[in-house]
């Protein structure tokens, strides 16, 4: 099998084009919130393509089942400092918005992800 097939899944992609997207939207913020609002929003928006990788690299199916469960907490914590940067003005509705259509796509993705993997348990 090949060590990184993550690097395939739907999931992985699109959690990785919206860290992309994220870092766009935080060069707008101001220099005051480079260490507060930015550093949380940068770190929990990586977290997501980063524990599903963890989580498809672990032989338990159980342990990628969890690890899938941390991507989408980080994935809600997202979603959680984007509507703070929308509230404090750093953002817009329209960005906040496709933000919220992108983190969907995402959450549902590792829903049927995750639900496929409890089949396979069953």
């Amino acid at each position: 099998m090949n060590d990184f097939f993550y690097r395939k899944l739907t999931v992985y992609q699109q959690s990785l084009f919206q860290v992309k997207n994220v870092y766009e939207l935080i060069r707008k913020f101001p220099t005051s919130e480079q260490y507060a609002l930015s550093d949380q929003l940068r770190r929990s928006v990586v977290s997501i393509p980063a524990n599903i990788a963890e989580g498809m690299g672990r032989n338990s199916i159980k342990e990628r089942i969890h690890f899938l469960e941390i991507a989408n907490g980080s994935l809600s914590e997202t979603m959680c400092h984007l509507e703070i940067a929308h509230l404090l003005s750093y953002i817009s509705d329209e960005e906040l918005k496709k933000s919220e259509i992108d983190m969907t796509n995402i959450s549902r993705l590792l829903s049927g992800l995750k639900r496929s993997l409890e089949d396979k348990i069953k």
